[in-house]
């Protein structure tokens, strides 16, 4: 038993014990002053299977900004904005005022000395050592080499067989193996094969829907419960040590791997073969100047780092792009009929800080240095006074110009790849996977949703599906 659910218990106890000794009419203010320390705890657990659109819908009727009252023991008071004007002040304008701070890294803990959890001085190093190695002159090239081997080997023919035999098929955890897979051999050159006909368990590719799970978890409850779970390794806390573990065997097998077919190769073939592994600290020297050595598993923070955002953002992405397509027919449609018309060769072809004075934000909300302040996207792109009120509606449309060619908006208004000094590094490498694979499905397929199959996101930092998205493929005539 966690110590929440011990929690939860003596409440119903207490609630019990109410309801036999109180008159009803006096009920419900009891009630409120027994729930009162605990501030929005209570509401939000209740509305946990449901938390995106309860709190899409509390921001909408505040404004946007709304501050989440925590636990009164615990410091845990948080403010969540959707306001283009805060989230550009906070990403932007006052960005040094606004470091991730040692709470972030004990909530991210997994990630260590990886950019993620890192600022000031050294956070910039990291930026420009990640920055460096993303630049080099044939990475792009290297990277849809990998994606197309990928979809060739992998993802065809296990859509093939899938549709062959009219099976139900989660495309989410097809894209998930899929990112797994490349993101391995990118930043490894080692593929797992996790996308294969066999469908193989490989725990460090499961491990991170624990991960992201549990750290949502962990936001919401004190630090010392999630600490004291952890110390007797029970509950949530149980569940990350396992996926921690998964993800670091995986990790340093593959680094130990490296190493050890560093030493019998020349230097030159070294660098060709294992090119991000063995230039991170090269790299890092090269940025730092005299700031000294990398920090001790440098190089495996950052391996998890990026493996955690490739495989997770990206495959969450094309899950809900395939849901969306799959509502609205007439859509894939058109894309279809634009891979046609537009490409000059089928897709089969294709290879190729510190602040201690509080602050004011342009939404008139003051925030303190010890102030949580949330940036909630996904509440974002529901806001009526963003977007209009057409904007839960599927509208395609709204992001082609007069002119035909992508309508742009500022990055404080669309904050997929955060904004400012923070903006996501692997911005491109996102579109040139999700345009390929995209692409290469609709392609071939036409898909439809399973009838009756729930469709929601789940309670986690990042936006998956709770249940996956279940569908059937038929192979399209060419």
């Amino acid at each position: 038993m966690t110590l929440l659910e011990a929690l939860s218990i003596l409440i119903l106890i207490c609630l019990t014990f109410l309801v036999f000794h109180y008159k009803p009419q006096n009920l419900k203010s009891l009630i409120k002053r027994l729930w009162l320390p605990l501030g929005m705890i209570p509401e939000t657990f209740t509305n946990l299977h449901r938390l995106h659109n309860t709190l899409t819908r509390t921001l909408n009727r505040s404004g946007g900004t709304f501050k989440w009252k925590g636990h009164w023991f615990a410091n845990m008071d948080m403010l969540i904005t959707t306001d283009p004007l805060d989230i550009h002040h906070v990403l932007s304008k006052n960005f040094s005022n606004y470091p991730k701070g040692q709470k972030y890294r004990k909530l991210f803990d997994i990630f260590g000395d990886g950019i993620i959890n890192l600022d000031g001085h050294l956070w910039e190093i990291h930026r420009k050592t990640i920055m460096s190695l993303f630049r080099q002159p044939n990475f792009q090239s290297v990277f849809e080499a990998v994606v197309w081997n990928k979809v060739e080997s992998g993802l065809l023919p296990v859509l093939e067989s899938i549709s062959k035999t009219g099976m139900e098929i989660d495309l989410q955890e097809i894209f998930q193996r899929f990112t797994f897979d490349t993101i391995c051999k990118v930043l490894l050159d080692y593929d797992p094969q996790s996308l294969s006909l066999n469908f193989p368990y490989i725990p460090c590719e499961k491990a991170w829907v624990d991960i992201t799970d549990g750290m949502l978890y962990r936001h919401l409850i004190p630090p010392i419960f999630w600490k004291v779970q952890r110390l007797l390794r029970m509950g949530n806390e149980k569940k990350l040590s396992d996926a921690y573990n998964a993800v670091y065997h995986f990790v340093d097998k593959c680094l130990a791997r490296i190493q050890h077919e560093s030493i019998n190769m020349e230097s030159e073939h070294v660098h060709e073969s294992f090119g991000l592994v063995t230039s991170l600290v090269t790299e890092f020297k090269s940025q730092s100047g005299n700031f000294g050595y990398p920090p001790k598993n440098f190089v495996r923070d950052t391996i998890v780092t990026l493996l955690g955002a490739g495989r997770d953002t990206t495959s969450t992405t094309l899950s809900w792009f395939f849901y969306l397509v799959a509502k609205n027919p007439i859509v894939e449609d058109k894309i279809r009929e634009e891979i046609q018309t537009f490409l000059e060769m089928k897709v089969d072809d294709q290879k190729n800080w510190n602040s201690k004075e509080p602050e004011i934000l342009p939404s008139g909300h003051h925030v303190s240095q010890n102030t949580r302040i949330i940036l909630y996207y996904y509440g974002m792109g529901r806001m009526e006074k963003i977007w209009g009120k057409d904007c839960t509606e599927f509208k395609p449309e709204r992001w082609i110009s007069e002119k035909g060619g992508i309508k742009h908006e500022p990055s404080s208004k669309f904050v997929a790849f955060s904004g400012g000094p923070r903006t996501c590094l692997g911005k491109d490498m996102s579109f040139t996977q999700l345009k390929i694979v995209a692409s290469t499905i609709i392609y071939h397929y036409h898909i439809e949703l399973v009838e009756g199959h729930p469709v929601i996101p789940s309670a986690s930092m990042v936006l998956m599906m709770k249940h996956g998205l279940k569908v059937r493929l038929t192979k399209i005539s060419i």
